[in-house]
């Protein structure tokens, strides 16, 4: 992951997954640097959870499509 961050701003990123089985929530911020989202909503579940995880500090969330590209 390299993205410009700020001291006070968390940073993630939420790309699908390459066996097609959901999302990863990738930040520098998460105890173990990623999680895995297979359900339905994955992608909302992801952005929802990292908005409520750095709710004290500014956040910059990345949403990435299967091309890798932002969207």
């Amino acid at each position: 992951m390299n993205i410009a961050v700020t001291g006070s701003q968390h940073a993630y990123e939420v790309r699908p997954r390459k066996d097609h089985r959901g999302v990863d929530l990738i930040s520098d911020a998460l105890p173990f640097g990623r999680l895995w989202y297979g359900e339905r909503n994955a992608a909302s579940n992801a952005i929802d959870y990292a908005k409520h995880r750095s709710r004290s500090h500014n956040a910059l969330i990345r949403v990435y499509d299967e091309c890798t590209e932002k969207l």
